[in-house]
């Protein structure tokens, strides 16, 4: 038996860059991605996101006296618009989230 000490090449990946993006979940709504169908006319169907209109959005609280930046969705902004900035802050801070 002779032993030979082979070296065999391994294919090394190259590094991917991983492109960070914004959360797509609504703080106010919890409004996120979901997946669906698109269906062509000859009802051929291929998977594909639905993602919500998610808007970084500054808001001015008058009993704290500063900005409050928010990612909401445009239903979040019309609740916002509907029951106050103060409202949708206490229910914010009771599920736990920072703001």
């Amino acid at each position: 038996m002779l032993a030979l000490n082979v070296v065999i090449p391994v294919a090394v990946e190259p590094l991917l860059i991983l492109r960070v993006s914004m959360s797509n979940v609504c703080q106010v709504t919890g409004r996120r991605p979901t997946t669906g169908f698109t269906v062509s006319h000859s009802h051929r169907r291929n998977k594909r996101w639905f993602k919500p209109n998610i808007q970084k959005k500054k808001f001015y609280v008058p009993n704290e006296k500063r900005h409050v930046t928010l990612m909401v969705s445009a239903k979040g902004i019309k609740i916002i618009n509907k029951r106050g900035i103060e409202s949708v802050l206490a229910d914010l801070r009771r599920r736990g989230e920072k703001v």
